[in-house]
């Protein structure tokens, strides 16, 4: 999820669980959790896979410009929603 006003990404939206695309559910995970590991040619994270279930998740329904929402996404992953803004709504 990229910063509409900064144009930086602000969020990585994971997708967990289900099987074959059915009862997959996705989490917005902060930038800042993740770090690039060049030998694995991808991004990695220390977030458990018990961590992420109770993780506040994405639905279709969900709109990005609830900034409450956005909040509690930083605060889960100790996060200080006040530094996360910068320049506007995602």
């Amino acid at each position: 999820m990229i910063n509409k006003m900064s144009g930086r990404v602000a969020y990585a939206v994971l997708s967990f669980g289900g099987f074959l695309g059915l009862g997959q559910k996705f989490f917005p995970v902060p930038w800042s959790q993740l770090r690039y590991e060049p030998g694995k040619e991808g991004y990695v994270t220390s977030i458990t896979e018990g961590q992420l279930s109770g993780a506040p998740d994405y639905d279709a329904g969900r709109s990005w410009d609830d900034a409450d929402w956005r909040d509690r996404i930083d605060r889960f992953y100790g996060m200080d929603p006040d530094l996360t803004r910068t320049g506007g709504s995602i």
